[in-house]
């Protein structure tokens, strides 16, 4: 089984100690590693896989403790740089009554920010199954260069281009220049992950059977997820829905890297080609991953709340 890389943001997530509270409001927060891939390379080798973080950190005692969790999550750090020139990147974040969030970052510029394509190196992407991506990194800095030598070594080395646009207007000077941003890197993806509320936002459409056709023009794989009411797939030949689980939900926290990275893990442990995949796999694969979101929003924090392998097959079968 070939393993998973992601670039992008590695951050520590300031998680209230209140719920039903706006950011201003909380009066203390506990430091969680997070950051949308890294999220997703947690899930990955939470199941079982191998994964690999390209991201740069601070040379601060945050960046240390994403190391120290990296490690004891298992999550490969040979491919995460240090430097003196900015701090790791914090956002703060504050949970509604519902689970939902609010954010508010300290990143301006944020190490990741920084990492240059000159950093990535060809030989990192050996053995790379699929490299996964979202669009925090893809704003006018040294990233989203890195990004792109990043796409390119991986296709050549014949590795699936995962990406989730993972929307954080906070981040952007204008919703346009998010919008542009996800545009210009939605060519690249094999596998496009994409939220009812996002594909509004990207495609100017609410129904996803009228944009599919146009999405899978250049993707291979659709995965369109609607919160609790579940998810669907498409590919060229076959689609397919599966529900979610109704669960009481505690912290949404990467929830959706859950989902993604889950997906991924399946996909990749199966060794097929997404053209070969018939519409029942797909729907078992949703299933599950399905399941292991309505497991992760029970607990607090992303990477911490990952279940195992075992106590999502034993959810879904009661």
């Amino acid at each position: 089984m070939k393993k998973l890389i992601a670039i992008g943001e590695a951050l520590i997530d300031f998680a209230p100690s209140q719920f039903g509270k706006k950011i201003k409001e909380v009066e203390s927060f506990s430091p969680k590693t997070g950051g949308a891939p890294a999220n997703v390379c947690g899930a990955f080798t939470c199941l079982g896989g191998t994964s690999e973080m390209i991201t740069q950190l601070g040379n601060d005692p945050f960046g240390d403790k994403i190391l120290d969790d990296f490690r004891s999550h298992k999550i490969g750090c040979s491919h995460v740089l240090r430097t003196d020139k900015a701090n790791t990147s914090l956002a703060f974040v504050s949970l509604g009554s519902d689970g939902n969030r609010e954010f508010s970052f300290y990143r301006n510029p944020g190490a990741d920010m920084l990492l240059s394509e000159e950093e990535i190196q060809k030989d990192w992407f050996q053995d790379c199954g699929i490299l996964h991506f979202c669009s925090v990194s893809l704003g006018n800095f040294p990233m989203k260069e890195a990004h792109k030598k990043a796409i390119l070594y991986a296709k050549e080395q014949g590795a699936l281009i995962s990406f989730d646009p993972n929307l954080r207007f906070a981040l952007w000077n204008s919703p346009q220049e998010l919008k542009d941003a996800v545009l210009e890197f939605l060519p690249y993806a094999d596998i496009l992950k994409i939220s009812d509320e996002e594909l509004t936002f990207i495609t100017g459409e609410n129904d996803i059977e009228k944009v599919k056709d146009s999405l899978l023009s250049h993707s291979r794989l659709i995965i369109y997820t609607t919160g609790s009411s579940g998810a669907q797939a498409y590919t060229r030949n076959v689609s397919c829905h599966a529900d979610g689980f109704k669960v009481s939900a505690v912290d949404t926290t990467g929830a959706g890297d859950g989902f993604i990275g889950s997906f991924l893990y399946q996909l990749c442990a199966s060794g097929k080609e997404i053209e070969d995949l018939s519409a029942e796999e797909l729907q078992n694969y949703l299933r599950f991953s399905n399941g292991f979101c309505a497991l992760s929003v029970q607990k607090n924090g992303a990477i911490d709340s990952y279940p195992k392998k075992e106590a999502v097959l034993q959810f879904i079968e009661k």
